[in-house]
Protein backbone atom coordinates (compact mmCIF):
# COMPACT_ATOMS: atom_id res chain seq x y z
CA UNK A 1 0.00 0.00 0.00
CA UNK A 2 0.90 3.73 -0.06
CA UNK A 3 0.94 6.44 2.45
CA UNK A 4 -2.34 7.61 1.46
CA UNK A 5 -4.04 4.13 2.22
CA UNK A 6 -2.03 4.40 5.87
CA UNK A 7 -3.14 7.89 6.42
CA UNK A 8 -7.08 6.41 5.34
CA UNK A 9 -6.86 3.46 7.94
CA UNK A 10 -6.09 6.32 10.58
CA UNK A 11 -8.52 8.92 9.65
CA UNK A 12 -11.37 6.10 9.73
CA UNK A 13 -10.51 4.83 13.21
CA UNK A 14 -10.16 8.19 14.13
CA UNK A 15 -11.72 10.65 11.89
CA UNK A 16 -15.25 11.21 13.82
CA UNK A 17 -13.54 11.61 16.93
CA UNK A 18 -11.24 14.49 15.49
CA UNK A 19 -14.47 16.05 14.19
CA UNK A 20 -15.82 15.65 17.31
CA UNK A 21 -12.60 17.23 19.18
CA UNK A 22 -12.48 20.20 16.50
CA UNK A 23 -16.52 21.10 16.84
CA UNK A 24 -17.32 20.18 20.65
CA UNK A 25 -14.06 20.15 22.57
CA UNK A 26 -11.62 22.54 21.14
CA UNK A 27 -13.75 25.11 22.30
CA UNK A 28 -12.93 24.67 25.81
CA UNK A 29 -9.83 24.46 27.34
CA UNK A 30 -10.97 22.69 30.41
CA UNK A 31 -12.24 20.32 27.88
CA UNK A 32 -9.26 19.22 26.16
CA UNK A 33 -7.10 19.51 29.65
CA UNK A 34 -10.21 16.27 30.30
CA UNK A 35 -9.38 14.62 27.11
CA UNK A 36 -5.72 14.58 27.33
CA UNK A 37 -6.05 13.25 30.88
CA UNK A 38 -8.50 10.94 29.97
CA UNK A 39 -6.34 9.01 26.93
CA UNK A 40 -3.25 9.00 29.26
CA UNK A 41 -4.92 7.42 32.28
CA UNK A 42 -6.67 4.81 29.88
CA UNK A 43 -3.45 4.47 27.89
CA UNK A 44 -1.73 3.84 31.73
CA UNK A 45 -4.52 0.93 32.20
CA UNK A 46 -3.96 -0.78 29.22
CA UNK A 47 -0.25 -0.86 29.26
CA UNK A 48 -0.83 -2.42 32.65
CA UNK A 49 -2.85 -5.07 31.95
CA UNK A 50 -1.07 -5.99 28.79
CA UNK A 51 2.30 -6.25 31.40
CA UNK A 52 -0.12 -8.73 33.46
CA UNK A 53 -1.29 -10.96 30.76
CA UNK A 54 2.37 -10.69 29.16
CA UNK A 55 3.75 -13.60 31.74
CA UNK A 56 0.85 -15.90 29.94
CA UNK A 57 1.87 -15.82 26.35
CA UNK A 58 1.96 -16.91 23.95
CA UNK A 59 -1.27 -18.11 24.06
CA UNK A 60 -3.05 -21.12 21.95
CA UNK A 61 -4.38 -19.52 18.50
CA UNK A 62 -6.18 -22.43 18.28
CA UNK A 63 -8.52 -22.05 21.22
CA UNK A 64 -10.81 -19.06 22.11
CA UNK A 65 -11.42 -19.63 26.06
CA UNK A 66 -8.12 -18.34 26.75
CA UNK A 67 -8.64 -14.69 25.12
CA UNK A 68 -11.94 -14.87 26.54
CA UNK A 69 -10.71 -14.68 30.18
CA UNK A 70 -8.25 -12.09 28.91
CA UNK A 71 -11.24 -10.17 27.71
CA UNK A 72 -13.47 -10.62 30.77
CA UNK A 73 -10.68 -9.77 33.17
CA UNK A 74 -9.66 -6.29 30.50
CA UNK A 75 -13.26 -5.45 31.16
CA UNK A 76 -13.37 -5.78 34.60
CA UNK A 77 -10.19 -3.54 35.43
CA UNK A 78 -11.66 -1.06 32.97
CA UNK A 79 -15.18 -0.83 34.28
CA UNK A 80 -13.92 -0.23 38.11
CA UNK A 81 -11.76 2.04 36.55
CA UNK A 82 -14.49 3.89 35.23
CA UNK A 83 -16.12 4.06 38.61
CA UNK A 84 -12.91 5.53 40.16
CA UNK A 85 -12.42 8.08 37.41
CA UNK A 86 -16.39 8.97 38.59
CA UNK A 87 -15.88 9.66 41.77
CA UNK A 88 -12.66 11.48 41.34
CA UNK A 89 -14.69 13.63 38.89
CA UNK A 90 -17.24 14.15 41.47
CA UNK A 91 -15.03 15.31 43.93
CA UNK A 92 -13.36 18.15 41.54
CA UNK A 93 -16.86 19.14 40.57
CA UNK A 94 -18.05 19.58 44.44
CA UNK A 95 -14.44 21.75 44.74
CA UNK A 96 -15.63 23.71 41.48
CA UNK A 97 -19.28 24.11 42.67
CA UNK A 98 -17.67 25.26 46.04
CA UNK A 99 -15.23 27.90 44.36
CA UNK A 100 -18.26 29.28 42.29
CA UNK A 101 -20.34 29.68 45.34
CA UNK A 102 -17.48 31.55 47.01
CA UNK A 103 -17.23 34.17 44.22
CA UNK A 104 -20.49 34.35 43.07
CA UNK A 105 -20.39 32.50 39.63
CA UNK A 106 -22.65 29.31 38.09
CA UNK A 107 -22.26 26.03 39.22
CA UNK A 108 -21.98 23.56 36.66
CA UNK A 109 -24.70 23.32 33.79
CA UNK A 110 -26.12 20.13 33.36
CA UNK A 111 -24.78 20.62 29.62
CA UNK A 112 -21.60 20.87 30.97
CA UNK A 113 -21.10 17.47 32.96
CA UNK A 114 -22.28 16.09 29.98
CA UNK A 115 -19.43 17.58 27.96
CA UNK A 116 -16.90 16.54 30.81
CA UNK A 117 -18.51 13.04 30.31
CA UNK A 118 -18.13 13.29 26.40
CA UNK A 119 -14.65 14.48 26.76
CA UNK A 120 -13.54 11.49 29.64
CA UNK A 121 -15.00 8.84 27.38
CA UNK A 122 -13.43 10.81 24.22
CA UNK A 123 -10.02 9.95 26.06
CA UNK A 124 -10.96 6.53 26.23
CA UNK A 125 -11.83 5.97 22.91
CA UNK A 126 -8.71 7.26 21.42
CA UNK A 127 -6.16 5.83 23.99
CA UNK A 128 -8.38 2.18 22.45
CA UNK A 129 -7.69 3.24 18.71
CA UNK A 130 -3.80 4.29 19.61
CA UNK A 131 -3.11 0.90 21.64
CA UNK A 132 -5.12 -1.51 19.48
CA UNK A 133 -4.83 0.52 16.22
CA UNK A 134 -2.62 3.03 15.59
CA UNK A 135 -0.01 1.07 16.85
CA UNK A 136 -0.42 -1.34 14.60
CA UNK A 137 -0.65 0.75 10.91
CA UNK A 138 3.41 1.22 10.13
CA UNK A 139 3.99 -1.42 8.03
CA UNK A 140 0.28 -0.24 6.11
CA UNK A 141 2.47 3.13 4.83
CA UNK A 142 4.38 0.64 2.86
CA UNK A 143 4.60 -1.09 -0.95
CA UNK A 144 1.95 -3.78 0.33
CA UNK A 145 -1.06 -4.43 2.37
CA UNK A 146 -1.47 -8.11 4.86
CA UNK A 147 -4.09 -10.48 4.68
CA UNK A 148 -4.47 -13.18 7.85
CA UNK A 149 -6.11 -16.37 6.46
CA UNK A 150 -8.93 -16.60 8.59
CA UNK A 151 -10.20 -13.15 7.07
CA UNK A 152 -8.87 -13.10 3.42
CA UNK A 153 -11.32 -10.99 1.86
CA UNK A 154 -10.79 -7.77 4.11
CA UNK A 155 -7.15 -6.23 4.71
CA UNK A 156 -6.05 -7.07 8.18
CA UNK A 157 -5.16 -3.13 8.50
CA UNK A 158 -8.45 -2.21 7.20
CA UNK A 159 -10.00 -4.57 9.52
CA UNK A 160 -8.47 -2.97 12.63
CA UNK A 161 -9.29 0.37 11.62
CA UNK A 162 -12.83 -0.53 11.54
CA UNK A 163 -13.07 -2.02 14.92
CA UNK A 164 -11.14 0.46 16.87
CA UNK A 165 -14.00 2.87 14.97
CA UNK A 166 -16.53 1.09 16.73
CA UNK A 167 -15.11 0.70 19.83
CA UNK A 168 -13.99 4.57 20.02
CA UNK A 169 -17.86 5.53 19.56
CA UNK A 170 -18.90 2.94 21.96
CA UNK A 171 -16.21 4.06 24.69
CA UNK A 172 -17.41 7.59 24.27
CA UNK A 173 -20.44 7.69 24.15
CA UNK A 174 -21.02 5.27 27.43
CA UNK A 175 -18.86 7.72 29.49
CA UNK A 176 -21.32 10.03 28.91
CA UNK A 177 -24.15 7.23 29.71
CA UNK A 178 -22.17 5.70 33.37
CA UNK A 179 -21.87 9.38 34.47
CA UNK A 180 -25.05 9.65 34.37
CA UNK A 181 -26.11 6.89 35.61
CA UNK A 182 -23.59 7.36 38.56
CA UNK A 183 -25.16 10.57 39.39
CA UNK A 184 -28.72 9.99 39.31
CA UNK A 185 -28.52 6.22 40.88
CA UNK A 186 -30.25 4.76 37.44
CA UNK A 187 -29.31 1.18 37.31
CA UNK A 188 -30.30 0.99 34.17
CA UNK A 189 -27.64 3.06 32.54
CA UNK A 190 -25.32 1.63 35.47
CA UNK A 191 -25.43 -2.05 34.14
CA UNK A 192 -25.21 -1.03 30.31
CA UNK A 193 -22.45 0.35 30.26
CA UNK A 194 -20.25 -2.78 31.42
CA UNK A 195 -23.00 -5.09 29.55
CA UNK A 196 -22.06 -3.36 25.81
CA UNK A 197 -18.52 -3.56 26.21
CA UNK A 198 -18.18 -6.68 27.77
CA UNK A 199 -20.31 -8.42 24.65
CA UNK A 200 -18.24 -5.96 22.23
CA UNK A 201 -15.44 -7.38 23.36
CA UNK A 202 -16.61 -11.18 23.37
CA UNK A 203 -17.60 -10.10 20.09
CA UNK A 204 -14.37 -9.84 18.57
CA UNK A 205 -13.59 -13.40 19.11
CA UNK A 206 -16.13 -14.35 16.38
CA UNK A 207 -12.98 -13.08 14.34
CA UNK A 208 -11.31 -16.76 15.29
CA UNK A 209 -13.85 -17.99 12.70
CA UNK A 210 -13.05 -18.59 8.85
CA UNK A 211 -14.65 -15.59 7.75
CA UNK A 212 -15.50 -14.33 11.36
CA UNK A 213 -14.92 -10.72 10.69
CA UNK A 214 -17.64 -10.81 7.65
CA UNK A 215 -20.03 -11.54 10.87
CA UNK A 216 -18.25 -9.80 13.60
CA UNK A 217 -18.01 -6.06 12.64
CA UNK A 218 -21.44 -5.29 11.44
CA UNK A 219 -22.39 -7.04 14.94
CA UNK A 220 -19.55 -4.52 16.65
CA UNK A 221 -21.41 -1.84 14.34
CA UNK A 222 -24.73 -3.13 16.02
CA UNK A 223 -23.40 -2.60 19.81
CA UNK A 224 -22.16 1.02 18.85
CA UNK A 225 -25.47 2.13 17.47
CA UNK A 226 -27.40 0.60 20.36
CA UNK A 227 -25.09 2.58 22.79
CA UNK A 228 -25.95 5.66 20.33
CA UNK A 229 -29.75 5.32 20.37
CA UNK A 230 -29.40 4.72 24.28
CA UNK A 231 -26.93 7.51 25.12
CA UNK A 232 -29.38 9.88 22.46
CA UNK A 233 -32.57 9.18 24.48
CA UNK A 234 -30.58 9.56 27.84
CA UNK A 235 -29.64 13.07 27.11
CA UNK A 236 -33.28 13.75 25.49
CA UNK A 237 -34.64 12.92 28.93
CA UNK A 238 -32.33 14.91 31.30
CA UNK A 239 -32.47 17.95 28.79
CA UNK A 240 -36.47 17.61 28.61
CA UNK A 241 -36.57 17.34 33.01
CA UNK A 242 -34.32 20.25 33.07
CA UNK A 243 -36.46 22.83 31.13
CA UNK A 244 -39.93 20.85 32.82
CA UNK A 245 -38.02 22.30 36.02
CA UNK A 246 -37.16 25.34 34.54
CA UNK A 247 -40.89 26.23 33.36
CA UNK A 248 -42.63 25.34 36.89
CA UNK A 249 -40.35 28.06 38.33
CA UNK A 250 -41.32 30.42 36.08
CA UNK A 251 -45.25 29.35 35.72
CA UNK A 252 -45.73 28.94 39.74
CA UNK A 253 -42.58 30.48 41.57
CA UNK A 254 -41.64 27.15 42.95
CA UNK A 255 -37.69 26.17 42.43
CA UNK A 256 -37.09 23.07 40.25
CA UNK A 257 -35.76 20.16 42.25
CA UNK A 258 -31.97 19.48 42.20
CA UNK A 259 -29.14 21.15 41.92
CA UNK A 260 -29.47 22.03 38.52
CA UNK A 261 -27.42 25.35 37.59
CA UNK A 262 -30.56 27.47 36.75
CA UNK A 263 -31.69 27.62 40.63
CA UNK A 264 -27.93 28.77 41.27
CA UNK A 265 -28.46 31.51 38.66
CA UNK A 266 -31.69 32.67 39.75
CA UNK A 267 -30.63 32.75 43.15
CA UNK A 268 -28.28 35.69 42.78
CA UNK A 269 -30.49 38.53 41.41
CA UNK A 270 -31.87 41.54 43.53
CA UNK A 271 -34.88 41.73 45.10
CA UNK A 272 -36.08 44.65 43.44
CA UNK A 273 -36.53 42.82 40.13
CA UNK A 274 -39.93 41.44 39.51
CA UNK A 275 -39.77 38.18 37.24
CA UNK A 276 -42.71 37.25 34.96
CA UNK A 277 -43.26 33.82 33.17
CA UNK A 278 -44.69 33.81 29.76
CA UNK A 279 -48.11 33.39 30.56
CA UNK A 280 -48.21 36.65 32.79
CA UNK A 281 -47.83 35.39 36.24
CA UNK A 282 -45.54 38.25 38.37
CA UNK A 283 -44.32 36.65 41.42
CA UNK A 284 -41.29 38.74 43.70
CA UNK A 285 -37.96 36.74 43.04
CA UNK A 286 -36.95 37.33 46.66
CA UNK A 287 -39.78 35.18 47.90
CA UNK A 288 -38.80 32.24 45.89
CA UNK A 289 -34.74 31.94 46.25
CA UNK A 290 -32.31 33.92 49.27
CA UNK A 291 -30.50 36.78 47.47
CA UNK A 292 -26.80 36.40 47.07
CA UNK A 293 -25.90 39.35 44.61
CA UNK A 294 -27.44 42.24 42.96
CA UNK A 295 -25.62 42.01 39.41
CA UNK A 296 -28.01 43.70 37.18
CA UNK A 297 -26.20 42.56 33.87
CA UNK A 298 -26.33 39.40 35.08
CA UNK A 299 -30.14 39.27 35.48
CA UNK A 300 -30.16 40.78 32.05
CA UNK A 301 -28.16 37.71 30.57
CA UNK A 302 -30.23 34.97 32.76
CA UNK A 303 -32.95 37.13 31.13
CA UNK A 304 -32.56 36.76 27.49
CA UNK A 305 -31.58 33.19 27.73
CA UNK A 306 -34.82 32.36 29.53
CA UNK A 307 -37.08 34.63 27.61
CA UNK A 308 -38.66 35.82 30.76
CA UNK A 309 -40.54 39.44 30.71
CA UNK A 310 -38.61 41.47 33.64
CA UNK A 311 -38.98 44.83 35.16
CA UNK A 312 -37.57 46.89 37.46
CA UNK A 313 -39.42 48.53 40.71
CA UNK A 314 -39.11 51.13 42.74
Amino acid sequence: MTVAAGIGYALLALGPSLSLFLSVIAKKPFLILTVLASTLLWLISLIVLSGVWRAFLPLKSTTWWPYAILIITSVGFQEGLRVLLWRAYKRLEDILDAFADRVSKPRLFLTDKMQIALAGGLGHGVAHAVFFCLSLLTPAFGPATFFVERCAQIPFFLVSAQIALAFVTIHTFSMVIAFNGYAQGNKVDQYFVPAIHLVAGMVTLVNFASGGCVIGIPILYLMAVLTLIHCGKMVFRRLTENRSRQGNFQVDGSPPQGHDMEVNQLSRYPSWYYYSSPVGNLHWQSSMLEVLSSSRSEFSAYRRSTGSVCMEVD
